[in-house]
């Protein structure tokens, strides 16, 4: 009898505790749920819920709260668990690197580009990024895959898929002719080395890019990524110097040139099957050619009075150098949020953005730019436009006061992005189509 009992009052109390652990367990998930809502709120409070680009999209008939894809995203906040789901929730700081996708053992993630609401224009490519024009491919960020690793990871696949199509095609002077010396240009240029190809290289700018116009401080958040001719480059953090220096390095040590200052003016596919790309240098055939441009094309300018002025520039390239001056902002992005952040120690800087509040931008620049504001480094003038730039002054226009306000200015520099170049595309013949919500990358079923 006592023997039964104390078996009972074991169940009780094993059952007691289990009960327990699960009370805790399921007021544990309500909170952390609480906390993930609050983020959401958040985000779409001050625009960062909105995608920019590339982003994670989850099925919730699939998800089952598994949390691999949080655990896998080396960026913050992206995505969270709310009642046991996944859900997105600053997808605009999401990079694109695909780790969420890959991570999810369920296949609930699909990585998809622009929204019902806002479409984002892209090339059409293949899956083994060719265009619509045999022979003519695109790499990198044009595409519409931001970060360095897929960059590099397309610039080197680019060049195999072309590769194996060589034989095919007609003599040329070059096998392939890489426009744009970015990392999706460089990593090309490596294969194209690597597979002994006769390549040439064209940059309208320096070495490096989008990355060479990057402020010289930023740091630059990557993923590992294999170069060829060099092997694994772990950088998790660097500066774009460094970067710059081992890409440098890399393309010294394999006695590659980039013909840097050399604009592609136009690019034409011949009835032999070979493409005459003409220069403001040259005119060259090839086999084969792969566009590493960018989205960014040309920096959109104000068209203001004023604007043609020396002291108005569109990327700061030497901060360290720039002292005590009156300096104006115009831009609300990364780009001008961590350009102000570079002088605001040594100068008196102002930023001019036409909205009512920063959006979509890294949580560490978020941070930082408020703490520049609060300690009195930084002023922010919301909702306003440049109308004029004078030598030594600025008029403001703010949105909803009919007076313009007037500053005190020696320097501007203007970061309100760049214009695509979907002439230049067109001119070549690559079909261009508009993304709203597509999917990039999703498992099949």
């Amino acid at each position: 009898m006592e023997t039964n009992l104390e078996s009972i009052l074991g169940y009780i109390i094993v059952l007691s505790t289990a009960i327990i652990v699960l009370i805790f367990y399921l007021r544990g998930i309500s909170n952390r749920s609480k906390i993930v809502k609050a983020k959401l709120e958040n985000a779409k409070k001050f625009g960062f819920h909105e995608p920019v680009s590339l982003h994670p999209v989850v099925d919730p008939d699939k998800c089952i709260g598994s949390g691999a894809c949080i655990d896998a995203c080396p960026e913050h906040d992206i995505l969270g668990i709310i009642d046991g789901q996944a859900h997105v929730i600053n997808a605009s700081r999401c990079v694109g690197h695909g780790a969420c996708f890959h991570a999810c053992p369920f296949g609930a993630i699909t990585l998809c580009i622009g929204t019902d609401k806002r479409g984002v224009e892209l090339p059409h490519v293949s899956q083994e990024f060719e265009t619509n024009i045999p022979g003519l491919f695109i790499a990198g960020e044009l595409g519409g895959m931001g970060l360095i690793k897929n960059a590099v990871e397309q610039g080197k696949q680019s060049v195999n898929f072309l590769a194996a199509k060589l034989k095919s095609i007609p003599d040329a002077q070059y096998d392939v002719i890489i426009v744009g010396a970015g990392p999706a240009g460089i990593a090309a240029s490596l294969a194209a080395a690597k597979n002994k190809m006769k390549y040439l290289t064209l940059e309208q700018d320096s070495l490096g890019g989008t990355v060479y116009n990057f402020p010289r401080a930023k740091i630059i958040m990557t993923v590992p990524m294999d170069l060829p001719l060099y092997g694994r480059v772990n950088l998790k953090e660097t500066s774009k110097q460094n970067l710059l220096q081992l890409w440098e390095t890399v393309l010294k040590n394999n006695k590659i040139t980039i013909h840097e200052y050399e604009k592609a003016e136009s690019i034409e596919k011949k009835d032999n099957n070979l493409f005459e790309v003409k220069t403001n240098k040259g005119v060259y055939s090839s086999k084969g050619v792969i566009l590493a441009i960018g989205r960014r094309g040309s920096p959109r300018k104000l068209n203001i009075s004023g604007e043609e002025k020396e002291k108005v520039a569109y990327r700061l390239l030497e901060p360290e150098l720039i002292k005590n001056q009156d300096v104006l902002i115009v831009g609300g992005g990364d780009s001008a949020i961590e350009s102000a952040l570079l002088l605001v120690d040594e100068n008196r800087v102002t930023i001019s953005y036409r909205s009512d509040a920063f959006s979509r931008l890294k949580p560490r620049n978020y941070e930082f730019i408020n703490e520049a504001v609060k300690s009195g480094k930084l002023k922010i003038v919301f909702n306003s436009n440049v109308k004029e730039i004078f030598d030594d002054k600025v008029i403001l226009k703010i949105d909803g006061v009919e007076n313009f306000t007037e500053i005190k200015n020696d320097l501007v520099y203007v970061f309100a992005g760049g214009v695509l170049p979907t002439d230049f595309l067109q001119k070549v013949g690559v079909k261009i189509t508009k993304k709203f919500g597509d999917a990039i990358l999703k498992h099949e079923n």
